[in-house]
């Protein structure tokens, strides 16, 4: 049978299926390359000569795409092609810095330029589609998927969205180095209980349509080709089997028409919700719009079966879900070309060996990392010092049981610091492991941190204690790194801690104020190493914000600058006022913190129309001068809140936010437009709504009110009509 070209041909392809056939374009199963789920048995080519499978996941590598591919299209009935999947979250070769890590750097074409160097990698690799931008807001760090996604804010969230979705598909996705993103995970995932992974969602509608849903909207306006449902139930109804939401809200209301993908065996789990068993999770998963079951345990091909037989769901249904992905695959280029992703060897080196990409990972890892504290002029470190000790797990924290071993990752540390620092002799000390203490270990980091010029510190989480099933109950600094961080400040050397972690982590006190300097690094990719010799030395000024709030006790969680207010608000010389007895209810370092090398002036705050209307804007604009005596790059951010309003509004709204860069004495106006729309929230009836008033605007470096700077702007009641 010729592969259809066009829509009339994928009609007729699917009027000549079975239903075998149609039902295996709806499963997706692994090639077991990767393991991102429960263990299983990987597909045979036997399947896929069959027509039971539809798609794969976790298979890399041309040759090995192709031979699977290759079953497909000329070992099949109707010689359909499959297209290939893979979590590719922030790299496949190019490793950038962890999503929220580059989150910090606010800045959308960096977004972008990142999720389009990652397609190319994977388009040479065979990889047709990736699982990713994850866009779930997360306000809870002991989740451990908060490493996967933008922070605290919706805002932020949507314009991540739009970035990795453009830089993932471009603007047609049959070019082969275009591939489809998928926006996972539909949906307030987040906010599952406790921070506890896979745990239940419950939340209001308001709080789900203000917060959760916004990133997934601006996704499906961006042109996403898949969407993913979380693996959790929301409010009693588990998300893979949402009709109000799949179906009604994203497929009828906000017109998405693309491939809904389940997540990893998340229909077959229906059954341990309690909520159905196998043919009913089937059917009820169907009519939801979840189009492909991945990994789901026959939970599709069992099921549908009987459930087709049974009335509980129709052929046409199944034929609605069987046409979404073979259109997929049409828009793919896959009937024009199944082997178009799989490129050779030679065009694998070359892709692998740009320097441009190495360029772009270093670019990166600079612009993200977050310079938290800082005393004197201790940094950048003075080009004349005679020796640095580096101490910590920094191998064990960087390496893991990754590729490249640990070692090399120290040396590759220690080999950008000489770059760097010519004249320092450059040690190594461990002193302890990431969870565990080493006794020997600390007595000899201490004796060599002793004798020299700085300590660089390296504490914090190894990768694999963040992420998909790695909630932590304190997300903290392990005790056997904070009894090493005390011996080194015991030491009366100069400390610099570099952070690594894939969350917030919380500090205690006497090391953020006993140390000279404290960098958020993240986990910051291929050219961690360059970036963090680059801001120590001053070559990059650290110009990172922190997208999410860091709180300074476990039991401020869930912690966020967007509260609501309260009619008692926190008061120290009023009992009877929201506080805690025995912390403070401030977070140790605020939505948008962040130092620099330089210091910025805003002054001027002014709008260009202090009074609007419906269909109206005005220009908010502020004056930043560069004080200091380094060029530096400065994030400006535009809050509102509405005064009085029929539904109570957070106490600062993010609006805007951009950089500036610049010179020693440079002074910048820094422009932003504010409409009427921006304005509008969710009325009773969760639908848009603009209400006249005032609202008070504000621009400044975070969200600490003591760095806002106010403006008041009016809106007018649209004049009436005669």
């Amino acid at each position: 049978m010729t592969a259809p070209m066009d829509r009339e041909g994928i009609e007729k392809l699917i009027g000549a299926m079975t239903l075998k056939e149609k039902v295996g374009q709806l499963t997706m199963l692994s090639g077991e390359l990767v393991q991102t789920g429960p263990a299983s048995a990987p597909v045979t080519s036997a399947a896929i000569q069959n027509g039971e499978v539809g798609s794969l996941l976790n298979l890399v590598g041309p040759e090995r795409i192709r031979d699977a591919q290759r079953h497909a299209v000329e070992g099949s009935r109707l010689r359909i092609p499959l297209f290939f999947s893979l979590d590719v979250l922030y790299g496949l070769r190019t490793m950038f810095p962890i999503p929220l890590g580059e989150s910090s750097a606010f800045d959308p074409t960096l977004w972008e330029a990142t999720a389009r160097v990652a397609a190319e990698e994977c388009a040479v690799e065979g990889i047709d589609l990736t699982f990713a931008p994850m866009i779930d807001i997360a306000r809870d760090p002991r989740w451990g998927r908060t490493l996967e996604g933008p922070g605290e804010d919706p805002l932020v969230g949507q314009r991540i969205a739009r970035a990795k979705v453009r830089g993932y598909q471009t603007a047609d996705l049959a070019p082969p180095t275009a591939i489809a993103a998928t926006a996972k995970h539909f949906a307030g995932y987040g906010a599952v209980l406790a921070g506890r992974e896979y745990a239940s969602v419950d939340m209001s509608e308001r709080l789900l349509h203000e917060v959760y849903l916004p990133p997934f909207k601006a996704a499906v306006e961006a042109g996403v080709a898949c969407i993913m449902p979380a693996f959790v139930d929301l409010n009693g109804t588990p998300m893979s089997i949402h009709v109000p939401l799949l179906r009604g809200l994203v497929r009828e209301r906000w017109g998405f028409e693309g491939v809904i993908v389940s997540d990893w065996s998340s229909i077959a789990e229906l059954l341990l919700h309690g909520v159905a068993a196998k043919p009913e999770a089937a059917a009820l998963a169907l009519n939801a719009g979840v189009d492909i079951d991945m990994m789901g345990k026959g939970a599709y091909v069992d099921g549908l079966p009987e459930a087709l037989d049974r009335g509980l769901v129709t052929m046409a249904r199944i034929d609605e879900a069987v046409r979404r992905i073979l259109l997929l695959k049409l828009k793919l280029g896959l009937f024009d070309d199944p082997y178009r992703r799989c490129g050779s060897p030679e065009a694998v080196a070359a892709v692998g060996a740009q320097p441009a990409r190495r360029t772009l990972a270093r670019e990166a890892a600079c612009k993200s990392i977050v310079l938290l504290t800082h005393s004197g002029d201790t940094l950048p470190l003075k080009n004349s010092l005679s020796s640095i000790a580096i101490v910590g797990p920094f191998g064990e924290i960087v390496g893991g049981s990754s590729e490249p071993a640990a070692d090399e990752r120290v040396a590759e540390l220690v080999d950008r610091l000489k770059t760097a620092f010519p004249k320092a002799a450059i040690s190594v000390a461990t002193g302890s492991h990431v969870e565990q203490p080493d006794d020997s270990g600390l007595e000899a980091a201490r004796r060599e941190a002793g004798q020299r010029d700085a300590i660089l510190l390296c504490l914090g989480e190894r990768v694999d204690m963040a992420g998909e099933a790695s909630s932590r109950a304190h997300p903290d600094v392990p005790q056997p790194q904070q009894e090493l961080a005390r011996a080194m400040l015991e030491t009366g050397r100069p400390v610099i801690v570099l952070l690594f972690s894939g969350r917030p982590l919380i500090l205690p006190d006497w090391l953020a104020a006993g140390a000279k300097a404290i960098l958020a690094v993240w986990h910051p990719g291929s050219e961690g190493a360059g970036a963090i010799a680059d801001v120590l030395s001053g070559a990059h000024n650290p110009s990172g914000r922190l997208s999410m709030s860091w709180p300074a006790d476990v039991g401020q969680i869930p912690i966020f600058y967007a509260e609501r207010p309260t009619g008692r608000p926190r008061l120290e010389t009023e009992h009877f006022s929201s506080k805690y007895l025995d912390i403070p209810n401030d977070p140790r370092f605020t939505f948008g913190h962040g130092l620099s090398y330089t210091t910025f002036l805003l002054t001027n705050p002014r709008a260009t129309r202090w009074t609007i209307t419906a269909g109206e804007a005005t220009e908010i604009l502020i004056d930043v001068k560069n004080t200091g005596t380094m060029a530096g790059e400065h994030t400006v951010f535009l809050f509102i809140r509405d005064v009085v309003s029929s539904i109570t509004r957070p106490q600062l709204e993010l609006k805007d936010f951009t950089k500036v860069a610049l010179a020693p004495g440079e002074m910048n106006t820094v422009r932003f437009t504010l409409s009427s729309d921006q304005l509008r929230f969710l009325g009773a009836d969760l639908e848009p709504l603009l209400e006249p008033g005032l609202f008070d605007v504000f621009v400044g470096p975070s969200a600490d009110p003591a760095q806002l700077q106010m403006l008041e702007l009016r809106v007018n009641p649209p004049p009436s009509v005669a």
